[in-house]
């Protein structure tokens, strides 16, 4: 989980690199600028497949690392096992229309490939004295295994692919969304990282979700998902936890110490990074913030779920990155003027919510600070 959650940043280069390349490349034949929105839905699918790419070959290479196996067989290993499992058949004369299909399914399948490759050069290095002949035997099984599946016509690809239909309509639910969401923000309450832990889970099948949405925009077909990656943007204002709140009203905390967290963490939060947050102040294991953090993101959850269900506001149809600013973020995932009053009708919830909390966990700390001042 540590590997993935170093590898997604690093691997969203490959995203980029893909989208800035293909708006050129999409069969639009209408001026540049006048297109751009089409461009965008056409060039995001593909540009997820060079991601999937990019993603297998970085998460391979930092498991190598930090499970201490040699990062040139491993890399190389998934590689190719990822290669021989890409989705049938390989349509050469048309790859923008392949890496399409790719985009369908390559982040879970770079995923299991990377993890597959790490785990057997790893049981097999506890059987055998060399660690180089170890490495290359575990990364040789599964580029065989990959290599025998091709060549009796199964994809692994392919099989992601149907996989994911039908664990698409069961996660796009309401109840869904509130199981992501309470575990994400427990687990950050414990001081693990909801969000990277479920990443392997998440990411890949609400990005698929999303890019159905993608696709049925460019077709101009009712978008079928409300549960997509950027519905998350509505719910984490400021990060897990929606902890852009939080971090305003500790900058201007009476107590000096709260106050200073708050004016370092404000800038952060508006890009939606609070971590310094979560582990400076604490959140973890903090039983004042501990309810807030779990409860905001749940009302912010309903409000935007329900609002998006009875077409008060669009369904987000574009993949837009946490690290925008939230009002940019949701305006530009949705392009609807009332995801922007959505947006601040959350964070006037989710500060509701902040202050009685806030105002008990600042009066324990000023009670704190004068019995140290009468024990001095």
């Amino acid at each position: 989980m540590v590997a993935v959650r170093e590898s997604l940043p690093w691997s969203l280069a490959g995203l980029v690199a893909g989208l800035i390349t293909f708006m050129t490349l999409v069969p639009v034949h209408r001026p540049f600028f006048s297109s751009i929105l089409q461009r965008v839905a056409l060039a995001e699918l593909p540009a997820f497949g060079v991601m999937a790419v990019a993603l297998v070959v970085i998460l391979a290479y930092r498991i190598a690392l930090h499970m201490r196996l040699s990062p040139s067989i491993v890399t190389c290993g998934a590689f190719l096992a990822f290669v021989l499992s890409l989705p049938r058949p390989l349509t050469i004369l048309d790859p923008l229309g392949y890496l399409h299909r790719v985009g369908e399914s390559g982040l879970f399948l770079g995923i299991i490939i990377a993890l597959a490759v790490g785990w057997t050069c790893s049981a097999v290095r506890e059987r055998m004295s060399s660690p180089l002949i170890a490495d290359s035997t575990g990364a040789c099984v599964v580029v065989l295994l990959c290599l025998l599946l091709f060549g009796v016509h199964v994809s692994l690809g392919n099989e992601l692919i149907a996989a994911l239909t039908p664990m698409g309509r069961l996660g796009d639910t309401y109840v869904a969304l509130l199981i992501i969401v309470i575990a994400q923000t427990l687990l950050w309450t414990f001081g693990v990282h909801g969000p990277a832990t479920l990443a392997a889970i998440i990411t890949p099948l609400y990005v698929t979700l999303q890019m159905q949405n993608t696709d049925a925009f460019t077709h101009h077909q009712p978008l079928p998902h409300i549960v997509v990656v950027s519905l998350f943007l509505f719910v984490f204002p400021g990060g897990a936890g929606a902890t852009l709140p939080l971090a305003a009203l500790l900058a201007f905390s009476k107590v000096e110490r709260l106050r200073k967290i708050g004016r370092l963490t404000l800038g952060p939060a508006l890009f939606n990074i609070n971590e310094p947050l979560v582990f400076g102040l604490p959140i973890v294991f903090n039983p004042f913030l501990a309810v807030p953090f779990v409860l905001a993101p749940i009302v912010l959850a309903t409000i935007s779920y329900f609002a998006m269900a009875s077409g008060l506001v669009d369904r987000p149809w574009q993949y837009m990155p946490s690290s925008l600013p939230t009002f940019a973020a949701t305006y530009l995932a949705t392009f609807d003027v009332r995801a922007i009053l959505l947006s601040a009708i959350n964070l006037a919830l989710a500060t509701l919510i902040y202050i009685p909390f806030f105002r008990a966990y600042e009066r324990h700390a000023l009670l704190q600070l004068q019995d140290d001042k009468i024990a001095a």
